[in-house]
């Protein structure tokens, strides 16, 4: 009997966590959602689905742009945990060149300034309920400076899959390894093709020597449309009820 196409479609991801399992291995699905700045309906659906599925969310924030009424919101949200998005998300690169708010062009110290800057106002608005971690716009920073955070209070850091730290180091890395989003379109990308990506990435992490391991989903609520939040639901349904996976929450990931 042929499965209905909307169950049909999660069958290699369920071949896959089968796989860790014979494998004896577990794997952490956490969640981060990039650019905060305000309370919106989105932010609410983000809220319920992370509540729903029992699965904290990594909230980047917006320092410069952030507006009261996100931190009236996130005081009755609590799944939502808030960190460092750069300072203006305001890109410095050269003309031509991919978008980068701290590139290796700009000097440490302009940064530690707008960072220390950033920081104070983010805190000023959040609270303690900020996490010292940094997330970097369109997750670029140059290994140099990031060799820094650090010394400048940070104690984690998360960018997209590839980043590497440089030869100076910096404070714990644990990078997203799924974007949901076409940011050609600005729209949500298609199922079938988050969940192929998926099993592509998992079966590489599975072959890989970390005995920890981590996969995380990059969100974007502001930009989420309706497939976006559909494939959300339908794979965190789906991945959580696995024995394969543990619900990764970004304090446990970051050792804070």
């Amino acid at each position: 009997m042929m499965l209905p196409a909307k169950d049909a479609l999660w069958l290699p991801l369920a071949a896959e966590l089968d796989c860790w399992s014979e494998a004896g291995r577990k794997v952490a699905l956490w969640l981060r959602d990039d650019d905060a700045i305000a309370a919106s309906p989105a932010l609410d659906h983000l809220s319920a689905l992370s509540q729903h599925h029992e699965l904290p969310v990594l909230l980047a924030v917006i320092p410069m742009l952030a507006e009261p009424s996100l931190a009236t919101a996130l005081r009755q949200m609590p799944s939502l945990l808030p960190c460092q998005h750069g300072s203006w998300h305001h890109s410095h690169a050269p003309q031509g060149g991919k978008k980068a708010e701290f590139g290796a062009e700009r000097a440490a110290a302009d940064i530690h300034r707008e960072l220390v800057e950033a920081g104070t106002r983010l805190g000023d608005l959040l609270g303690p309920a900020l996490l010292p971690v940094f997330v970097p716009p369109w997750n670029r920073i140059d290994p140099s400076h990031a060799a820094l955070l650090p010394g400048w209070g940070f104690r984690g850091l998360s960018c997209f899959r590839g980043y590497r730290l440089g030869p100076d180091g910096g404070p714990p890395l644990v990078n997203t390894a799924l974007d949901i989003m076409d940011w050609r379109e600005r729209i949500g990308r298609p199922p079938a093709e988050l969940v192929d990506e998926a099993c592509r990435l998992l079966a590489a992490l599975r072959g890989g020597s970390e005995d920890a391991a981590s996969f995380g989903l990059l969100l974007h609520h502001r930009d989420h449309d309706a497939t976006a939040w559909a494939f959300l639901e339908g794979f965190l349904a789906r991945a959580i009820a696995h024995p394969a996976t543990t619900r990764g929450d970004p304090r446990r990931l970051f050792g804070l």
